[in-house]
């Protein structure tokens, strides 16, 4: 059961204690020989959980014989739960994570907010990780898109109904999301409860539909902050995320990325897996 952990003040902000990451480790499939990279540890988008990239880091594991582990970040899967949804706190979270665990130097990835998350841990924490893949996520500020919103709104009206079918979650997420897949995806969140008499949502929807804006902040100046090692931006030339726009605020922060395009929308390892991994294994073992 995922813990509940408050906030305590400081003259910073909110920062809380770290919160305990539920994780998936694919251990190395040749113990007897040597990686050929890194260990990977890889973070999720907003409302995804380590699930997402089951099939994934097992490739990424055997191509590279090396340890990957896929964490729930904050308020996400399996992990606790805090009233503060952040970046600071979630890269926190992380290098707490890494200690933990005796993970040194590891390839971080991480999508969307989970890039956004890698992003944090890299310009605060350079020291904790070997290189960086941001997989669709820009290092600017931006506005949510309402999408996200609606999503809560639909998650509030579906714990509202007591539902005992997962169909009947579906029913009321048709009225806002029109996306077979985006549904599917939300509705991973969707748990039966402890009686076995009907489904309620296993993360804190109001707390994260409280931190939309917060989600969308990157608190770092340019020409000041940068991370020094090698990074990876992979886009989709569908999606939003990553525009001719950005790339000079990337290459501010991250002078050593490399920028790669792939013709996908916003899930591009998902709707790419094959050139995804192509991309990631040889960046990761890059010299």
């Amino acid at each position: 059961m995922p813990t509940f952990t408050r906030s305590i003040a400081t003259s910073t902000g909110k920062i809380t204690p770290p919160v305990s990451l539920s994780f998936t480790e694919t251990p190395k499939p040749s113990p007897q020989e040597q990686a050929r990279s890194q260990p990977i540890v890889v973070m999720h988008g907003l409302f995804g959980s380590k699930q997402n990239w089951k099939a994934l880091s097992k490739a990424m594991a055997h191509r590279l014989n090396t340890r990957v582990l896929t964490v729930d970040l904050r308020n996400h899967g399996e992990s606790g739960h805090s009233e503060e949804h952040d970046y600071t706190n979630m890269a926190n979270d992380v290098v707490h994570f890494l200690k933990e665990q005796s993970v040194d130097k590891p390839v971080v990835i991480g999508h969307s907010m989970g890039g956004k998350v890698a992003m944090n841990l890299a310009l605060k924490h350079p020291a904790n990780l070997d290189r960086l893949v941001v997989v669709d996520m820009a290092p600017v500020k931006v506005k949510l898109s309402t999408e996200f919103a609606k999503y809560v709104g639909s998650m509030r009206e579906i714990q509202n109904a007591n539902v005992k079918k997962q169909s009947e979650a579906d029913n009321i997420l048709k009225k806002t999301v029109s996306d077979l897949g985006v549904r599917q995806f939300l509705l991973t969140n969707l748990k039966r409860d402890a009686t076995g008499d009907g489904y309620s949502f296993r993360i804190p929807f109001e707390t994260l539909g409280n931190s939309l804006e917060k989600l969308g902040q990157f608190d770092f100046v340019p020409g000041q902050d940068k991370f020094d090692g090698k990074v990876l931006f992979i886009r989709g030339v569908k999606s939003k995320y990553i525009m001719e726009k950005e790339m000079e605020a990337i290459r501010s922060f991250f002078p050593q990325a490399r920028i790669e395009s792939l013709d996908t929308g916003h899930w591009v390892h998902a709707e790419k897996p094959e050139d995804f991994l192509k991309l990631v294994t040889e960046f990761a073992i890059e010299k």
